[in-house]
């Protein structure tokens, strides 16, 4: 191995995996939420908001819909 490197001439090149990085957010949670993944996380020994990810995942490949039923007011 060389003790030095010369990377000066090397060409840049795009991340071929960039379209699979994560993109980070803000969003509210209610707190029963957030204690529910922690404390799943503390089972499966997986950081909770990957638990979350992993969740909002399978509801994509599911095509999951909400099934909101809002009551209507007279």
């Amino acid at each position: 191995m060389k003790a030095e490197y010369d990377f000066s001439k090397m060409k840049s090149r795009k991340n071929p995996y960039a379209s699979k990085l994560k993109k980070q957010v803000t969003i509210r949670m209610g707190e029963d939420v957030i204690e529910y993944f922690k404390a799943m996380a503390e089972e499966t020994g997986i950081p909770y908001q990957s638990l979350i990810n992993l969740y909002l995942r399978d509801c994509v490949a599911k095509n999951r819909k909400v099934n909101i039923n809002w009551l209507k007011r007279a």
